[in-house]
């Protein structure tokens, strides 16, 4: 099964400091770009990263995790089966 890495640890470390995304940019020096990249999943360089974790005085494991990916539930396929029998009826 296929990878992703997931940021909902720094979402959660964020709400437990009582500090905004905004202010996170702020403090790291991490542009708005990188952010919104952050919070849509989507890959950053480790040095924003490393940024994020200075400021923020944790560690890479404290702000993102690898996970299974997730099957979309627009892909899950449901057969129905069909015994292929068909009713008859006996008429006299």
């Amino acid at each position: 099964m296929a990878k992703t890495i997931t940021y909902k640890k720094l979402w959660k470390l964020l709400i437990d400091k009582n500090m905004s995304r905004s202010e996170l940019k702020t403090v790291s020096g991490v542009s708005t770009a990188s952010i919104a990249k952050l919070g849509k999943g989507e890959n950053i360089t480790t040095g924003v990263l490393i940024k994020i974790c200075e400021s923020l005085k944790c560690d890479l494991s404290d702000i993102m995790e690898l996970v299974d990916d997730e099957i979309p539930k627009t892909e899950t396929v449901t057969r129905k089966v069909t015994t292929g029998q068909k009713e008859v009826k006996n008429v006299d």
